[in-house]
């Protein structure tokens, strides 16, 4: 027996966020760090992940990775593919949302796919097809500032357009609001049109909850890991209890925090979590000067009382931002921080760091590749979208892996005080 859903998401952070839904929902979920081997064992899962580095690589290249997970997903008979992207719909201009999607529909076969990155419970929603953060359009929310992907409109059926060669439609609320059967006959409209992508509002969850019944079928989805919610009803599964957790040390593994994002939600976190334990940032004038930052860095760590987190991290505010990638150009200045807490997270861990938690889609790319991690099982929710996971190897590692932008001040204090 196949698998039923397989999902394609464009970053780690993002695959450990739709796959806690699908698992809360009640979906059997394995989650591969890139493409996995012929030999990758998924059990009895119901769902399987597949996690890419994807989203600010040259456009050829995520097509060609998306495919080749596309590829491996249908061997193992998903019934529905899932392309996840940011609940920001982080790009560029030239992709690699618009790009990926064309790919995998043309793929596939796909005469229509939705277009929906919404997730109220971390405040965003789409109204009339634009894109809110909170209360902000997102061309007015921090993410205007974001070092890779700066986000300067909010209008979804423009941005897709603009990175498309197909047409976008849009649904608007008061469809959506109007229930599934209008929901169903409105993506039958626009695909007699022949538009294949169509945005839809979402405003709540129970938005969410229709449009995923609406799209039952459809060969193809695309948006934000809130929509997951809606999927697993429609294969029969429901929730589950979840099992009780078995605490089988009271002494928690020494801990790491690793903060490489930029955003104002990181910035905040770290804000409060240098007030109560250790912390180190990262210089990366001193990275570029190639002084021994990694090593010094590491001996800090040792020196610290175990039983306190060590706060590693190279954040910083926008005009700094501005600052190093005018001195360093924006790819260069953000590789040389994530190659940076990447050798870090390698080093932490040979000392016996047995708990990370990662701030940023980039940086925890850049940790979980230099860990070699081929896999993670899903544990607990520490804030929508962000679980807990532990590495499938044969010494298990606890990782947290935290967009950017996700969680409330408090989110460190918080994970740590929750069961891996």
């Amino acid at each position: 027996m196949g698998i039923l859903l397989g999902v394609i998401a464009d970053d780690f952070t993002g695959a450990t966020d739709i796959a806690s839904i699908l698992v809360r929902e009640g979906m059997r979920t394995v989650m591969s760090i890139g493409v996995p081997a012929a030999t990758f064992d998924v059990h009895d899962a119901d769902a399987v992940v597949v996690s890419l580095k994807s989203r600010t690589i040259p456009v050829a290249d995520a097509v060609a990775q998306s495919l080749d997970a596309l590829r491996w997903l249908q061997t193992r008979g998903a019934e529905q593919i899932f392309f996840k992207y940011c609940s920001t719909f982080d790009s560029t201009a030239k992709g690699n949302i618009g790009p990926v999607a064309d790919a995998l529909s043309d793929a596939l076969g796909a005469a229509i796919a939705v277009v929906c990155p919404a997730f109220p419970k971390n405040g965003r929603s789409v109204f009339n097809g634009h894109l809110f953060v909170g209360r902000q359009l997102l061309q007015d929310s921090p993410m205007k500032d974001h070092p890779l992907t700066p986000m300067r409109r909010s209008d979804l059926v423009a941005l897709m357009a603009e990175q498309s060669a197909h047409g976008v439609g849009l649904v608007p609320h008061e469809v959506i609001s109007a229930g599934d059967a209008a929901i169903s006959e409105a993506f039958a409209a626009i695909a007699a049109t022949g538009q294949r992508y169509v945005v839809v509002d979402a405003i709540h969850d129970d938005h969410l909850r229709s449009i995923g019944r609406a799209i039952r079928g459809h060969k193809l989805v695309t948006g934000g890991s809130a929509l997951a919610m809606g999927l697993p009803a429609n294969f029969g599964i429901s929730p589950r209890t979840p099992a009780e957790t078995t605490i089988t040390s009271r002494v928690p593994p020494r801990t790491a925090i690793l903060a490489g994002s930029c955003s104002a939600a990181t910035r905040q976190q770290l804000a409060r979590a240098k007030a109560l334990w250790p912390s180190r940032r990262i210089d990366l004038d001193a990275v570029a000067d190639k002084r021994p930052v990694v090593q010094e860095v590491l001996s800090w760590a040792k020196s610290q009382p175990a039983d306190q987190p060590v706060v590693i991290y190279g954040s910083a505010d926008p005009a700094e931002v501005e600052e190093n990638q005018a001195g360093y150009g924006s790819l260069q200045a953000g590789a040389m921080m994530e190659h940076t807490l990447a050798a870090i997270a390698e080093g932490l861990v040979a000392d016996g760091v047995g708990r990370l938690l990662v701030a940023g889609g980039e940086t925890s790319g850049a940790v979980i590749s230099a860990l070699k991690v081929q896999g993670l099982s899903i544990g607990a929710e520490i804030a929508p979208g962000v679980p807990w996971t532990t590495t499938l190897s044969d010494r298990p590692l606890q990782v947290a892996l935290k967009s950017g932008n996700f969680g409330g001040p408090d989110f460190f204090e918080r994970a740590l005080d929750i069961p891996a």
